[in-house]
């Protein structure tokens, strides 16, 4: 993960000015070629920032700090990707919002964006019914980022990249996938960890899972993507 420095709240005028973006189903080396169009486009000034919220076919992306073993055996059958981002290895799949932001960081100063998008995605499921919360990585520990049920299931994964003060990639809600294939790999680096789906959720608390388009727009309205 990119470190920064500082937590600064973007202003309203700041959100206003966020596009959002929906896409379907996407491959992801696909979205991966679009982004860096998305992000040239950003930095050249010929785009505004930019939420985009789609969906990919089943894969495994992994971070370059990801060790061997904490990828899928080939058995497994899920292609597995190496991107340029932070974050360790996650998986992509129907059934999940991934959202990439294309935000230009330059004129802001220290911008604590990973904490930025926890936030904002605790308000928004919070919005649906979920209450969740972010963890502190204690020193020398496996990175926590993310967000988590209170009583410590992982949700949503965070792995994003800052280069010429434009970000890339960005996250991934889990809001009713195959959940099996948590079990062939370790996630995000942390080998003791349980993730967990909001339709999992839903059903603990004897109510519907959420539409994916429900999903979409409480982070877009959190986010303040319009």
């Amino acid at each position: 993960m990119t470190p920064v420095t500082a937590l600064v709240l973007f202003p309203p005028a700041y959100a206003e000015l966020m596009q959002r973006v929906d896409l379907g189903e996407v491959d992801y080396e696909v979205a991966a070629k679009e982004m860096r169009d998305w992000v040239e486009e950003r930095v050249e000034g010929t785009a505004a920032d930019r939420l985009f919220l789609l969906s990919h076919p089943p894969v495994i992306t992994y971070g370059p700090r990801t060790v061997v073993e904490d990828l899928p055996a080939e058995t497994a059958g899920i292609p597995a990707v190496a991107v340029d981002r932070g974050g360790f290895a996650t998986y992509h799949g129907p059934g999940q919002v991934v959202g990439y932001l294309v935000i230009d960081l330059k004129q802001r100063g220290p911008v604590d964006i990973v904490r930025w998008v926890e936030n904002g995605l605790i308000e928004a499921l919070g919005s649906l019914g979920f209450p969740l919360v972010r963890r502190d990585t204690p020193k020398g520990a496996s990175s926590l980022v993310g967000v988590w049920t209170e009583d410590g299931r992982k949700l949503c994964s965070i792995g994003m990249r800052i280069r010429r003060g434009v970000t890339s990639h960005g996250f991934s809600v889990n809001v009713d996938p195959d959940m099996s294939v948590f079990h062939t790999f370790t996630s995000c680096g942390l080998h003791d960890v349980t993730m967990v789906s909001l339709a999992e959720l839903a059903a603990e608390r004897g109510r519907p899972a959420p539409a994916d388009s429900d999903v979409r727009d409480a982070i877009a309205r959190s986010l303040g993507a319009a």
